[in-house]
């Protein structure tokens, strides 16, 4: 009998994991895209199109651990577990470059002062950063979790 990973795929953390990630990605998403002065600098539009990749990634594979949950049993296959951790990895990783990037830029923004950028976009765009680190948290968490049961497939 197949030990239970909480966390990994087919779980009610792994579910966990996943709405956590939709909704951090979701949140950054918004606060970045209030108004649209973000496609004035790079790390901003790579942030919100890194967010714009993981929100769809972390619901399908929500939705296949609620299918998975509810039907009590999951076929885990090599080659599917593969996939979606090699995903997880990437999708974690660029959101962490993401996330860095934008909290960079944001904090020389910060420090040029008010009369080069608004205070109070700074401070959104900081709050969208902030999220985008829990939102790679959530992701690089599940990811490790799905790693730890590959090998014994």
């Amino acid at each position: 009998m197949e030990e239970e990973v909480p966390g990994a795929m087919g779980t009610s953390a792994s579910l966990a994991l996943r709405l956590g990630q939709i909704t951090f990605s979701s949140a950054s998403l918004l606060f970045m895209s209030f108004r649209i002065e973000f496609y004035s600098f790079t790390s901003y539009c790579f942030l919100v199109t890194i967010m714009g990749l993981v929100i769809p990634w972390s619901t399908a594979l929500a939705l296949l651990d609620a299918y998975s949950i509810f039907l009590k049993s999951l076929p885990r296959r090599q080659r599917i577990m593969l996939i979606i951790i090699i995903g997880d990895w990437v999708l974690s990783f660029l959101s962490l470059a993401a996330a860095c990037s934008t909290a960079s830029v944001t904090n020389l923004l910060v420090e040029a002062g008010e009369q080069y950028w608004p205070l109070n976009l700074c401070r959104r765009y900081q709050l969208s950063a902030a999220t985008a680190f829990f939102s790679w948290f959530l992701s690089f968490g599940s990811s490790l979790f799905n790693l730890w049961v590959l090998p014994s497939l």
